[in-house]
Formats: structure tokens, sequence, C-alpha cells
């Protein structure tokens, strides 16, 4: 969605989850169909594992008439083996090893620019560091120049205690004429990484309530509203009533009403606070989120706000809550796809060698 709105066209598309094919599929098209009624419904064009769909039949299915010169691969392969609050198998985790498939699979197909996204843990982390490495190794002898980062989606607009490994690789070629210079080998640091100064080090910059009790909580002065949850779930524009906004799990445990707001000191039963940002949000992993000022758990169309979701975008009401917070929790937040997606599409312009992509 993030590059979608950033002008780029997606033209294949897998994924293996069936329930989290059709609900993306279903989410698309009433986003598309919100700005163009007449607009295509959304498919995902192949539901086999990457591992299984050889490069030629990818290009086969995007590219009917010709493989077109210019065009690129987004992804994020699974990362729950590298994230240190999953497995921790890595490379040799069922998981894991996709992240070795989807590089194959660049090398094979050969586009012009790919995005690889995953958890800090893979860069993080020793063991997997060295995985990493090799991957990068790999794309470097294939003709393309790296760079890398660890963004915060708090310090790009998004409400959430969230952070993304993001690769960046472009052609040697396309990198020379957009850097306007040829880049060093294993040169890092050149790509043009998306920032919001007025957000830079938000997480220790500003002065962020803790809990309270039973007073009426009151947002701290220097804070950007924005940066905190309150304005998702409160205000003029209601959650509870956009689609999915009254569907969340009914509260059972006492915990609901001992928990005091702001405190996520916990694995599990985390009470936002109304002037705070929202933990990683990953509501679908055995962890529970409460409401900051209301004793239950976020609904489905609040967790899609915290990752910036428009609320135009919604699922369906018969799949069940576990999957619908479980694929809202494996995205990227939209916001911070759509910056990366316009920094890629500047820098590219800014050497002459993309119009609409």
């Amino acid at each position: 969605m993030g590059f979608e709105q950033a002008g780029f066209k997606v033209c294949w598309t897998n994924e293996v989850n069936p329930v989290f094919a059709e609900m993306h599929s279903h989410g698309m098209t009433l986003w598309k169909r919100s700005k163009n009624p007449n607009a295509e419904a959304v498919q995902i064009s192949d539901m086999r594992s990457i591992a299984n769909i050889p490069a030629q039949e990818v290009l086969k299915a995007a590219f009917p008439q010709q493989k077109p010169e210019f065009f690129g691969i987004i992804g994020g392969p699974p990362c729950h083996d590298f994230s240190v609050g999953g497995k921790n198998q890595g490379s040799n985790g069922k998981n894991g090893r996709l992240s070795r498939v989807y590089v194959n699979r660049i090398c094979e197909i050969k586009p012009a620019f790919f995005i690889f996204e995953n958890v800090p843990g893979l860069y993080k982390t020793a063991r997997h560091r060295k995985f990493l490495s090799r991957l990068e190794r790999k794309l470097e002898r294939n003709g393309y120049c790296l760079d890398l980062k660890i963004l915060k989606a708090l310090e790009l607009g998004v409400p959430q205690d969230r952070e993304r490994l993001i690769i960046v690789g472009i052609k040697k070629k396309y990198a020379a004429l957009s850097a306007g210079r040829i880049l060093e080998k294993e040169e890092r640091g050149w790509f043009p990484w998306p920032q919001v100064p007025e957000y830079a080090n938000a997480k220790a910059r500003f002065s962020w309530p803790n809990t309270h009790g039973t007073k009426r909580a009151v947002l701290p002065s220097g804070i950007p509203l924005e940066l905190t949850v309150h304005p998702l779930l409160n205000g003029n524009n209601p959650p509870s009533q956009k689609p999915n906004g009254t569907e969340g799990f009914k509260p059972k445990s006492s915990r609901f009403l001992t928990v005091l707001e702001g405190d996520t000191r916990r694995k599990s039963f985390k009470r936002l606070h109304r002037y705070r940002f929202s933990p990683t949000v990953c509501y679908g992993h055995n962890e529970v989120h409460l409401h900051p000022w209301e004793n239950r758990r976020l609904t489905v169309r609040e967790a899609m706000r915290i990752q910036g979701v428009p609320d135009e975008y919604a699922l369906q009401e018969e799949i069940h809550l576990t999957a619908k917070f479980a694929f809202i929790a494996n995205g990227v937040p939209v916001p911070m796809a759509h910056k990366v997606a316009l920094s890629l599409k500047a820098f590219l312009k800014q050497g002459g060698i993309a119009g609409e992509t």
C-alpha cells in the first residue's frame, strides 16, 4: 500500500497463507475502489511458496508481453526466526531459509532495484548478521549496490515503537546515475533515507508520561499529539464508527481491571497510554494490548490505525479475530513504507532513469 501511495504499480504478488491472501485482496480492493469505483478487484497472483516458483514463471506472469528494462521487487521474507521474541532459529529455521530464497529470486529475476524488509534482529544478532553478510555479498556479486538501515516508525511519524531493517539494492549503473558518481565497492550510507527532523530521536527526546491511576491523563507540554495514540482512539473520527471498529476479543481476565494506563512493562497485558506511542504491534503473537481508558483489548480498527492503515481498508467480518490481528501485526506501518517508497522514487528520478514505475 505504501508503495502504491507513492505511485508504484504492483503487477505480481505472492502470499502463501490463504486467509491472509483473502484479507489482502478484500482490503486492497475496498481501498482502491474508495478512490476509483471502477478499479479492478485485487487478487494475489500466486499462492504457492516462493521456494516452489521458478524465476521464469514469475517473470512470465508479471510481464506476459515482455520483461521491461526497469522494474523492482519489494518484499519482507518471514522474520520470526530472526526476531528476539521469536524462535531465533535464524537461517536454519523454516521461515529463515526463505530470506535466502528471496535473495536467490532477486539474483535470478534481476530487477533494476529491490527492497528487503525484516526485523532488526537480522542485523543486531551476531550469528544472524553473519548470514545477512553472506546475502549481501551475493547481491553485490550479482551487480547491486546496497545500503541498509534500521528505521524507527516513531521517527517517521507513526505513533508506534517499531523498528524495521530495510535493505535497498539498485543495479550499479542506475545507482551511479542517481548518485552522480560510481559507488565504491561495499559502500554504505549513500541512499537518502527518509527522515522527519521534528521527530528525530523522538523516543528519548520528549518527556513521555509513565503510568497514572484514577486521575485524568493530561498531555505533557512539548509532545507532538500526532505521535500519541489518542487521536487514533478518540476525537472527531471515532474508530467504533468505522468498519471493524467494534471487533475485538471480549475481556475475561481480571487484569483488565488492574493494569494501570501506560504500564507496558510485561510481555503481555500492556495497557497503552493515551499520550504515548504504542508498543510494537504484535497482537497476534501471544500479546494482549489494552485500551488506555476502557477495560478491554484494542479492536481490529484501532490496531489498523496504529499501523497507519486507512479506514477505507477493511477486513471481512466472518474471518476469525486471531487471523485478523496476526495479519495486521505482520505488516510494515503504511506511512513508513510510503516514506521509503518516496525516498526511492526521488533518488531514481535524480538520475533521470524512472518516471512512472
